[in-house]
């Protein structure tokens, strides 16, 4: 049994205290009068009326807008955000990259508006009618977007970080390995930069043509398979697009800090590739974590009622939510990486939420 720290616990003994502040300012709204469509006085309105609720006990607003034709966003952000800029973590579904949209996502509330940051869930286009790059343009244009629009959210520019499941986890670990690229090829033009300053990567595929056997027979499933949707064809048939597609190919010095999870009984992604973009990453000299989750399949990070891969597919999906204390491996190239571990040596939602809190909340106490 694992030994472990809720980093929310701060947060609930402050929720008291910040409901009788919300409370208290409620209470001191002006009165507002509704607009009246048949013209004349409305009559005698509460202070309330016509002023949308706030929700005492999870105090957060909620917006939808779209970044890209097509393309729709979700902000989850504390009320008091705008009050001063707070570090954003963007999630990125999964689906194989052809399925789901942005509301396939966790509790944005308890993970992590609740910490303080500003949630945001994105959709991007979907195999097969968008093809690689395109789905990593489009949360790179994404971040782009938050970073010009961003104070209007509370968000502050300089502290975005990803977060994904499976072929979110992938799009989360490309756009980190790209973080530095101010245009990459066939990329519109840009001047406001894609960078993020962490990467959370849950089970995501890392490197394409190790996923098949390149010197074997070719198997009507290569044709079929998520990764074909994604390239446009097999793997073999497509390995350019692919080595370009594997994050762990595309690894260079200085890319943000990365936590990685993966399940060691996951039979769809192998662990084999978060392991091979945690060696990457190491014997580049970046900031990685890499927690191997024994007995966990994949899908874990999505609550229970998000079937990521369609209705027949029941995976793991809200198993990191009932077993925060599954035993890990751990490896870590750095002494914060060290702490982390330390502090949290199961994979959990406390240990992802202060890995953000370390690499995005640069001078604060984690919680």
């Amino acid at each position: 049994m694992c030994s472990w720290t809720n980093s929310a616990v701060r947060g609930d003994e402050a929720a008291p205290r910040e409901r009788a502040l919300i409370e208290y300012l409620l209470r001191q709204r002006p009165t507002v009068r509704p607009y009246n469509r048949c013209g004349g006085d409305p009559g005698p309105v509460s202070p309330l009326e016509g002023v949308p609720p706030l929700d005492t006990a999870s105090p957060v607003v909620r917006s939808t807008t779209e970044y890209a034709p097509g393309l729709l966003l979700d902000i989850v952000r504390p009320w008091h955000s705008t009050r001063r800029p707070l570090a954003a973590i963007v999630w990125l579904h999964g689906g194989g990259w052809r399925l789901q949209d942005r509301t396939a996502c966790p509790d944005l509330v308890r993970h992590y508006a609740s910490h303080d940051f500003v949630m945001v869930s994105v959709d991007y286009r979907l195999a097969p009618t968008t093809t690689h790059p395109g789905q990593l343009f489009d949360i790179r244009r994404a971040v782009r977007w938050l970073r010009v629009n961003g104070a209007e959210y509370g968000i502050d520019p300089d502290r975005i970080g990803v977060w994904g499941s499976s072929a979110g986890g992938h799009l989360a670990a490309l756009t980190g390995v790209h973080s530095g690229v101010l245009r990459l090829p066939g990329e519109e033009e840009v001047s406001v930069s894609s960078a993020v300053a962490a990467v959370m990567d849950g089970y995501g595929a890392a490197d394409l043509p190790a996923m098949v056997d390149l010197t074997g027979q070719q198997a009507p499933r290569d044709h079929d398979s998520p990764e074909a949707g994604l390239l446009g064809g097999a793997i073999r048939d497509k390995l350019d697009s692919a080595v370009s597609a594997s994050p762990a190919r595309q690894v260079n010095g200085g890319t943000p800090p990365f936590l990685i999870m993966h399940g060691l009984a996951d039979n769809l992604v192998p662990p084999s590739q978060s392991v091979a973009m945690y060696n990457a990453l190491a014997a580049h000299g970046n900031d990685a974590t890499l927690y191997l989750i024994e007995g966990f399949g994949h899908g874990f990070l999505n609550p229970g009622d998000v079937l990521e891969l369609g209705p027949d597919q029941h995976l793991d999906q809200g198993r990191l939510e009932r077993e925060p204390t599954a035993r890990a491996q751990i490896r870590t190239t750095t002494e914060a990486g060290a702490d982390l571990a330390e502090r949290h040596p199961c994979a959990s939602f406390s240990a992802i939420a202060d890995f953000f809190a370390r690499t995005l909340k640069a001078g604060q106490c984690r919680s």
